[in-house]
C-alpha cells in the first residue's frame, strides 16, 4: 500500500473542527436555532482544557456536555471555545480547545463527528475506543421503565452511570416542555 505523505486523515479531522467551530460561533451570534442542540465529548486532561478542580476530580479523562437551554457567555475562537455551564446548580466556565473535542453531535440533524485527540502517553493506561455521541445522547434520554414512573404517570430526572467513568446523565426529559 503507498505512503499517505499528505496526511488526508488530519487534513480531514481539521477540516470537520472546523465545521464544529462554525457553527459554535454561529450559535454564539444568534443562538440555537430550532431545535437544535449539541453533545460535545472532550479530553478533560488534553493540554488547554480549563475546567475547575471540582469537575477535573469528577471526570479525570472525558467529559460530555450538552449545549441545549441552559448555556452562558459562549465565546468561539480559531483554537477553542468558552461556556458556562450548571454543575449541580453551581456555575462552571469551561475552556475547550477544539483539538480537545473527541465528538460533536447534534441529534436535531443527525450529524455526528469523531476525532482523535491527542494526550500525553500515559505509560500504563490502555488506549480508550472511543464511545460514539450517539450512544450516549440515547442514553441519557432514555425513559423510566413505566413500573418506575410516578404514579401520576409524570416521570422524574434520572441518573445513571455512563461508560462506567463515573459520569452521571440526567435525563433530558425533566427539562422538555410538555
Amino acid at each position: 500500500m503507498p505512503e499517505d505523505r499528505i496526511r488526508y486523515d488530519i487534513l480531514v479531522q481539521e477540516a470537520l473542527r472546523g465545521v464544529v467551530r462554525k457553527v459554535l460561533q454561529e450559535v454564539a451570534q444568534a443562538g440555537l436555532p430550532g431545535n437544535h442542540h449539541f453533545f460535545i465529548r472532550f479530553v478533560t486532561n488534553a493540554p488547554g482544557v480549563r475546567i475547575s478542580s471540582r469537575l477535573k476530580e469528577r471526570y479525570p479523562e472525558e467529559m460530555t456536555i450538552v449545549i441545549q437551554y441552559q448555556y452562558w457567555d459562549l465565546k468561539v475562537s480559531e483554537k477553542g471555545f468558552e461556556v458556562v455551564l450548571s454543575f449541580s446548580d453551581v456555575p462552571e466556565k469551561l475552556e475547550i480547545p477544539f483539538a480537545a473535542v473527541r465528538g460533536f453531535y447534534d441529534p436535531s440533524a443527525s450529524f455526528e463527528v469523531e476525532f482523535e485527540v491527542r494526550t500525553e502517553p500515559q505509560p500504563h493506561a490502555e488506549p480508550e475506543e472511543p464511545t460514539p455521541l450517539k450512544e450516549e445522547a440515547r442514553q441519557a434520554t432514555k425513559r423510566k421503565p413505566a413500573a418506575e414512573r410516578k404514579s401520576d404517570g409524570k416521570e422524574e430526572p434520572v441518573q445513571e452511570k455512563v461508560e462506567g467513568k463515573g459520569a452521571e446523565v440526567v435525563s433530558l426529559d425533566a427539562f422538555r416542555k410538555k
